[in-house]
């Protein structure tokens, strides 16, 4: 069955933005971006995302829990921090389409703060704002299939992607399949879901957006579970991602590095051979000194085999 929402002239508005960015994103080659703006955004991700569940613990404790530091802080947040880590590293490797996929990363994002990490809850819970009841969830016996639906839909439905994952992100909230974590799971599997078509998601900063509008989150939130659509979420999740890739472009005068390069390519060329000639029009901004440096460097660091000798060159990924 298919989640209730509509899509309406400003959701379409957006989606040609969005679009339009990623555009941009692919032709300046920052889908993935530097290497230290990757590390950067991954730890504003982990830190916002937790910060918005009630985590006290601050960006700089976040990058010494990742740096394998001592840090002092309540036990609960540094073990959600730990976990936050260890399913982020992770990432590429769920599969957005499966269940069984997702309840693994839920088990790894929940274990030693609850005893049901990874499981479906056995009671009923309600969402509270304060001392009042705003949102009753589904009753526990409705779960499997609600998920089971919920995975169909974002699986077969032929609405665009980039819609699907807010509508997911959402219905997931309305369920709340878990005793705890679902907030952080909603966020986590909309980036899962939308970076299995376009990379630069693993790398965009949106739960930090999420933070700076945590009032208007949860407003809209709110306001599609009183409707009984998730229009006005899907609206204002696509304006966190517009902005997102908009902050993004912001970093395109950043140095791309050589080991950027021959990263970003690797995803371009996969196990097929190349020369220096298709590096070059991936890479069109660099000389081909700039190019045959790059080349030598990565057969240097055994990244790339080098076959053949002057006009016969090629190369490939190891």
């Amino acid at each position: 069955m298919k989640p209730p929402y509509q899509i309406t002239t400003n959701i379409l508005l957006l989606i040609a933005s969005i679009s339009e960015k990623i555009g941009e994103v692919n032709s300046t080659h920052i889908n993935k971006p530097p290497t230290e703006l990757r590390r950067k955004n991954r730890i504003k991700t982990i830190q916002s995302s937790l910060e918005i569940e009630g985590n006290t613990l601050s960006l700089e404790q976040v990058t010494s829990i990742l740096e394998k530091k001592r840090v002092l802080g309540p036990k609960k947040d540094i073990i959600e921090v730990k976990n936050a880590i260890s399913v982020y590293d992770k990432i590429d490797k769920f599969k957005p389409y499966n269940l069984k996929s997702f309840y693994k990363a839920h088990s790894i994002m929940m274990t030693g703060l609850i005893d049901s990490a990874g499981k479906l809850r056995n009671r009923a819970v309600g969402v509270a704002k304060g001392s009042e009841i705003t949102h009753i969830a589904p009753p526990s016996d409705m779960l499997h299939s609600l998920m089971t639906d919920l995975f169909n839909y974002i699986k077969n439905d032929n609405d665009l992607l980039l819609i699907k994952s807010c509508v997911f992100h959402y219905e997931l909230e309305f369920i709340h399949p878990f005793i705890d974590g679902n907030g952080r799971m909603g966020r986590l599997w909309q980036t899962v879901i939308l970076m299995n078509k376009y990379p630069v998601f693993e790398f965009l900063p949106i739960e930090t957006i999420i933070k700076e509008k945590q009032l208007n989150y949860y407003d809209a939130l709110q306001k599609s579970d009183s409707i009984g659509k998730s229009t006005l979420f899907i609206e204002f999740m696509l304006e966190v991602i517009e902005e997102s890739l908009e902050e993004l472009l912001k970093t395109q005068n950043v140095t791309i590095t050589e080991s950027d390069r021959i990263f970003d390519f690797r995803a371009v060329i996969n196990e097929n051979y190349f020369t220096r000639k298709d590096y070059l029009r991936c890479f069109k901004n660099i000389s081909p000194a700039t190019a045959s440096r790059d080349l030598r460097s990565a057969v240097k660091n055994n990244i790339i085999t080098k076959f053949g000798d002057k006009n016969t060159t090629k190369y490939r990924y190891k």
